[in-house]
């Protein structure tokens, strides 16, 4: 049973930065992705950004140039570092783990088990 804890959100202003964390413990070798989504209030989640067990990256638009995504195995530890934040980026950020395929990596039906999510707001 994979559990994912999340953390690392919090309050910041347009511009500013954060680190969010994953923390995976189980048996994760099965899960051939790991990925970073958001829920904004009265929005659907969308997929942020998706790493798989080989080190490939996929991200959203929104997050290309900004967010970057990394994976310490040894530490079974998620990352994702967002840069730059706007306004927008404004919701509760999920920790994701799955098989997934090898297409629509930033679908939320690819993936299995679930964080609790950590909040991250910003102010303009």
């Amino acid at each position: 049973q994979v559990q994912l804890v999340e953390s690392g959100g919090g309050s910041v202003q347009a511009g500013g930065s954060l680190r969010l964390s994953c923390a995976a413990s189980g048996y994760i070798a099965s899960s051939r992705c790991m990925g970073w989504f958001r829920q904004a209030a009265g929005k659907e989640r969308e997929g942020v950004a998706i790493i798989a067990r080989d080190g490939g990256t996929t991200y959203a638009d929104s997050a290309k140039g900004r967010f970057t995504i990394d994976q310490d195995n040894s530490k079974n530890r998620l990352y994702l570092q967002m840069n730059n934040l706007k306004p927008e980026d404004a919701a509760m950020y999920y920790c994701a783990a799955g098989a997934c395929g090898d297409s629509d990596l930033l679908r939320s039906y690819q993936y299995n088990t679930w964080g609790q999510g950590t909040q991250v707001t910003v102010s303009s």
